[in-house]
Order: C-alpha cells, then sequence, then structure tokens
C-alpha cells in the first residue's frame, strides 16, 4: 500500500512515494535538475506555463516508479502541493488559455490595493482577513483589464493545484484553503466574497466546484493514466498550497503551533483557532488545511523575502567559495551579537513585515579594527533569525502562544547557529524533522482516501531527528543582540 506525493514549486516538481504503513519513503524525484524557467517579459512579471509542471511531473513520476519498482496499481492515493497565490485560466475545452501569472508577480500589485481602498481596510481585514494585495484575484483583475480577449475566453479560474488535479482527474474542482490564499473567501460570512467579486466585476462561475482538502477529490482518469503509467481510478484526496501543507507535514495542525522554513525565502507559518489578522496586514491569514466549519483553523503566514539568499550571498562573497558547513563554523567563531554588527537581511524587495516598504539590506555597527569576517557571517545568520523573531512578534500580539517550532532539517535550519540563535532569541524550542512537502502530500492523501483514520495516525511515524533547548545561560545576549537589531527597523 502506497501514497503518492506531489510538490508543484515554482523551481521544479518533486514526487515521492511513500509506504502507508510505515511512513518509509520508497522512492523519490524532482525535475527538472535545473530550475524551471520563469519567464519575465516586463519587469515585475513572473509567468510559467502549467503545461511544464505536467510534463516535469511526467518525468519525475516516471523516474519514482521505475526507480522503486511499485506497481501503478498498488498506490492508493495521490496528494498535491503547489505553489501559492498562481493563477491559470482554462477555457471549456479545459485548455490553459495563457501561461499561469505565477506567485513572485508584482504586476497585480495596484488592482489589490484599489480594491482594498474601495470595500475599505475594515471590510478587507475582517472579512478577507488580509488586503486583496498581489494575489489570485487581483491577478485576475490585471488580466480582465488588459488581456479582455483572453478573459472572454475564461471558463474557470484555479490555482496552480486545482490545474495539477484537473490534468489528472478531468474534474475541476477546488478548495476554501485555495480560494483563501486567492482572497475570494469571506471567513465572516464562510462563503465566497460576493463583494470582492462585485467590485472586480467576476461572475460566480468562474470559481469552480469547491471541495474539502482531505477527501476523494476525483479520480485518475483514463488518459491520464495512459499518460503517467498510473492505474485509472486512483484517487486524487487532497491537496494544499506549499506553506499550509509544509505545516501538515511537520503535524503543525492545532492553535499554537509553528511551522518554519528557510530557503531563499523564509516562512514562520502558526496556526491559530479563532478568526483573526492583523491590523496592519504584515502576516497573511488563511484557511489551514483543516479548516472547517466546525472547526476554525487558519493559518498565519510570514515571509521574509530576504533570508536564505542573503546567506548565499554571503557564501559566495565572503567565503571564497567554501561550503556552507565551513561557513556555518567561521561564524560561529564570533560571539553572540557579533560583537556589535547587525545586519538588516531585507535586499530582496519589499517586506510585507515591513507594512511593503523595501528598505533595502544594510551592515550596522562595523568598526574596521576589531571586526572581521567571522563577525560579518555572524551577523548575517542573526540577522535572519531576527527577522523571523520579528514575524513571531507579530504573530504574538495576534494571540498566539509560541513554544514550538517545527521544521524539516533543511536550507538553514542545518546550521547549528541558526537553530541555536532561534531557540534563544525566541525561548521556543527548535524541532527537527524528516520530511518534506511531496511526503506531507502523499500522507494528506491517505488521510483523504481514509486509509489513515486521522492526521494523527497519518504523522504518527514522522521521525524527529533533533530537539534544540532555549540555553537560559545565553538568554540576556541574544535578547540584547536582538534589540539592537530590531531598534535599527
Amino acid at each position: 500500500m502506497y501514497l503518492l506525493g506531489l510538490d508543484i514549486g515554482s523551481s521544479s516538481v518533486k514526487a515521492s512515494l511513500v509506504d502507508a504503513k510505515t511512513g518509509a519513503i520508497v522512492a523519490q524525484d524532482f525535475q527538472p535538475k535545473q530550475e524551471q524557467p520563469i519567464k519575465a517579459l516586463r519587469a515585475g512579471w513572473a509567468e510559467q506555463d502549467p503545461e511544464m509542471w505536467f510534463s516535469n511531473l511526467k518525468a519525475a513520476l516516471a523516474s519514482v516508479l521505475r526507480s522503486s519498482g511499485v506497481k501503478a496499481a498498488d498506490i492508493d492515493a495521490i496528494g498535491i502541493s503547489y505553489q501559492m497565490h498562481g493563477l491559470v485560466l482554462v477555457d471549456r475545452n479545459k485548455r490553459a488559455l495563457r501561461d499561469a501569472i505565477i506567485w513572485c508577480d508584482s504586476r497585480a500589485v495596484p488592482y489589490g490595493q484599489k480594491a482594498f481602498e474601495a470595500l475599505g481596510p475594515d471590510f478587507c481585514l475582517s472579512h478577507l482577513l488580509n488586503s486583496p494585495g498581489n494575489f489570485t484575484a487581483a491577478k485576475l483583475a490585471w488580466v480582465k483589464e488588459n488581456e479582455p480577449e483572453t478573459y472572454a475566453k475564461v471558463w474557470k479560474l484555479m490555482l496552480p493545484g486545482d490545474y495539477i488535479a484537473m490534468r489528472l482527474t478531468g474534474e475541476v474542482n477546488t478548495t476554501v484553503s485555495s480560494l483563501s490564499e486567492g482572497m475570494f473567501w469571506d471567513f465572516k460570512e464562510n462563503r465566497l466574497s460576493s463583494e470582492l467579486l462585485s467590485y472586480y466585476g467576476f461572475s460566480s462561475d468562474l470559481i469552480p466546484e469547491i471541495v474539502p482538502t482531505f477527501a476523494v477529490q476525483g479520480r485518475v482518469s483514463r488518459e491520464a493514466a495512459a499518460e503517467l503509467g498510473l492505474k485509472e481510478g486512483t484517487p486524487v484526496a487532497y491537496r494544499g498550497g506549499d506553506q499550509p501543507n509544509n505545516a501538515l507535514s511537520l503535524n503543525v495542525l492545532q492553535p499554537g503551533e509553528i511551522a518554519s522554513t528557510a530557503g531563499t525565502s523564509g516562512v514562520v507559518y502558526g496556526v491559530i483557532g479563532n478568526v483573526n489578522y492583523d491590523p496592519l496586514s504584515r502576516v497573511n491569514t488563511f484557511a489551514h488545511v483543516n479548516h472547517s466549519d466546525s472547526q476554525t483553523r487558519l493559518g498565519v503566514l510570514c515571509c521574509i523575502s530576504g533570508t536564505g539568499i542573503l546567506n548565499s550571498w554571503a557564501r559566495k562573497n565572503l567565503t571564497a567559495g567554501l561550503g556552507y558547513d565551513e561557513m556555518n563554523a567561521l561564524a560561529a567563531e564570533a560571539p553572540i551579537g557579533a560583537a556589535g554588527v547587525s545586519i538588516l537581511p531585507f535586499g530582496n524587495g519589499a517586506e510585507r513585515i515591513l507594512e511593503n516598504r523595501e528598505t533595502g539590506a544594510s551592515i550596522h555597527g562595523i568598526n574596521f579594527n576589531i571586526h572581521n569576517r567571522t563577525h560579518l557571517l555572524r551577523a548575517v545568520q542573526e540577522g535572519i533569525v531576527f527577522s523571523f523573531v520579528y514575524g513571531i512578534e507579530i504573530m504574538q500580539q495576534m494571540g498566539m502562544d509560541i513554544r514550538t517550532v517545527k521544521a524539516g532539517k533543511a536550507n538553514m535550519f542545518l546550521s547549528p547557529l541558526f537553530r541555536d540563535t532561534l531557540a534563544g532569541t525566541t525561548g521556543a524550542t527548535i524541532e527537527l524533522y524528516d520530511t518534506d512537502g511531496a511526503v506531507g502530500a502523499a500522507k494528506g492523501a491517505g488521510v483523504g482516501a481514509g486509509i489513515y483514520a486521522s492526521t494523527d495516525e497519518a504523522f504518527a511515524t514522522l521521525k524527529r531527528l533533533a530537539t534544540i533547548e532555549p540555553s537560559d545561560t545565553d538568554a540576556a545576549a541574544y535578547k540584547e543582540a536582538y534589540a539592537r537589531w530590531r531598534s535599527l527597523i
């Protein structure tokens, strides 16, 4: 009995085959080995061909089936994780009308801002829990105004995961979680936002049928089975955006629990049990994967653009080509607080936690007589951690009690200094796990297909690799360094 997880990212598409009984990863692959191209026809634009995602899914799946020797008939359910906030438009023949406008495309910002002003901040924050911003609805508004011929042919709008599910099953549907990340869901009224649809002039007919996040949402069609080597009728039983799904993969489902990632950008994602929002819209609130009419579970998403990319920049420019392990060791030679050096890591565009200001990255407190590259390298990692802590403080202002942060042992969480600084500054325990988004999607499918009786059963085999407790001895030094950093913003 096996479960298949598909993770549709902007860089690559990953497939993971999981043994449903043991939770073990039987085989994994991602395609392409070089990053998927992103088309930028103008500054600030970012588009991808949805057919490219499906082609890379096909290649990754073929590799997994070949290397594992597992028969398609033994795959009992399929789950999908996907890059959030994208826009895919299809006609009545279920063909994409144009390239997808993906998450990092910023052309729709003015359309979201105008909606925020017209509908009113009070309405948007209390009903949508966010500003319409640069999310899927605003992207569709851009198409409506700038590509009227394309808009006239639109049958249904989709997010990337909806499109992949359609290609697998032929069924066209979506989830409340997906709609909430696109700004289409009214949490106060528990329905589609008729006010937002009316403002933009969108017909509700454009919205696909809504299905539960954990449920048989469709079955692999004859056509898809023949093309992909899957068994016709295999249920597609789960889908979730990449950050809610990452939280699921770490079994972060209940109020107060926190998941984090630290790749090119960094994310802190916490769960709350009541309808709430940040009045300054510095973090985003969406329906979590286990949100339902009877159980309020919302995910508060804090995303910092300039995190791992700063660490990568530092390695390239400060270490003469050393590996990350060697760089981490150098950074650890400097004392906590980097002897007064502070770095603001906001050099990758506007930051939502700073109310969409684009401040740029900067180095503060450097003294040419006492500081060297070890201090700079430590200040890089501390600055990234401190940006996470700043986001966590916003979550605490929303009423979250944060005691544990869970993360996959990957990217910057491979650095002992990074982990110790996060634990020391927040006072939270850091738990590291052996998992990823594709594995989480596979287990989510097991829940949706009824193979597991609950998420507790699905994640009972989740392997914890390490636990990092905050140091009482160093707490004062971390707090002093953070206070100095925070005073700069």
